[in-house]
């Protein structure tokens, strides 16, 4: 009987620990969560939206553990243009002078560490894949338990996406197209 009592009270401190230290994967909500981009060149810049296929934060409590977010390359589409423009740039944006989608219909972003900066601030470390290319990356993230927020600046020339760009081509002039473009991310749980 005291074997008995003695197994069963070290079951259950190893399901309580268990449990206490068990992430949650908590999935966004594609429809409601949104990604804006903006591109700048010399004489202007473009903007527009591009949506999330799936994605989830690993949280222990209300702290990030890491995640993954899969983007919809396909849906890739300019808000600040009309018509026949409109048209021409997401085109071009999804043509392998651009970011290929025929070949890569999917870009990801895996979240390697989290480090709490404040309350709701996270400084995030991830590998961020476009065109089949992964590279470190790193910026901030707000979350609240509900929502994410986070502005990430990349360098598309280290995915190969080096078209207009000043650093690979001379006399371009006024159609250098800068090497950086950002991203606006707004998640919903």
């Amino acid at each position: 009987m005291r074997k008995n009592v003695i197994k069963g009270a070290l079951a259950s401190v190893f399901v309580i620990a268990t449990l206490a230290f068990t992430s949650i994967a908590k999935k966004i909500d594609v429809k409601e969560s949104k990604v804006t981009w903006e591109g700048e060149k010399v004489t202007g810049s473009h903007e527009g939206t591009i949506d999330l296929k799936s994605g989830y934060l690993n949280v222990e409590g209300d702290k990030i553990l890491g995640g993954e977010f899969v983007i919809d390359m396909t849906s890739l589409q300019s808000t600040d243009l009309e018509g026949e423009y409109k048209t021409k740039l997401e085109g071009h944006l999804k043509s392998d002078d651009f970011f290929g989608v025929a070949k890569h219909p999917e870009a990801k972003l895996v979240i390697t560490t989290a480090s709490k900066k404040s309350d709701e601030t996270y400084g995030i470390v991830g590998d961020l894949t476009i065109k089949g290319i992964t590279n470190p990356v790193t910026f901030d993230m707000n979350y609240d338990g509900k929502s994410a927020s986070a502005d990430l600046t990349i360098d598309r020339t280290k995915y190969e996406v080096r078209y207009g760009s000043g650093s690979f081509f001379d006399n371009l002039g006024d159609k250098t197209i800068y090497d950086e473009f950002k991203i606006a991310v707004d998640l919903k749980f």
